[in-house]
């Protein structure tokens, strides 16, 4: 059974740092493209980010770029989402991804967590 499982989700002020994870089970992590989405309250499912299989690829949306870095760890089957400078607009639930296809688009993706909320104050 695949379980994606984020982490790290909270209340920060505008300006301020967070770093989500997600650690993943059930699957040779090392096969798997990762991404980061994130979806409002009534809105679509957002591309942040995606990181290819052995972390030499990242793409990262425009509205994040240069924001935020994302990183993998797979020998411990994890990836990070380092969100700095952190905006009201950056507000949604954040949801890790896995999937076999180095892809922005959220239908390609074969794997997902249940989500961290970020919630930016301003």
């Amino acid at each position: 059974q695949v379980q994606l499982v984020e982490s790290g989700g909270r209340l920060v002020q505008a300006g301020g740092s967070l770093r989500l994870s997600c650690v993943a089970s059930g699957l040779t992590f090392s096969r798997y493209h990762m991404g980061w989405f994130r979806q409002e309250s009534g809105k679509e499912r957002e591309f942040v980010a995606v990181t290819a299989t052995r972390g030499y690829s990242t793409v990262y949306a425009d509205s994040v770029k240069g924001r935020f870095t994302f990183t993998r760890d797979n020998a411990k089957n994890t990836v990070y989402l380092q969100m700095n400078s952190l905006k009201p607009e950056d507000t949604a639930v954040y949801y890790c991804a896995a999937s076999l296809e180095y892809s922005r688009r959220a239908q390609e993706y074969n794997y997902w967590g249940q989500g961290t909320q970020v919630t930016v104050s301003s």
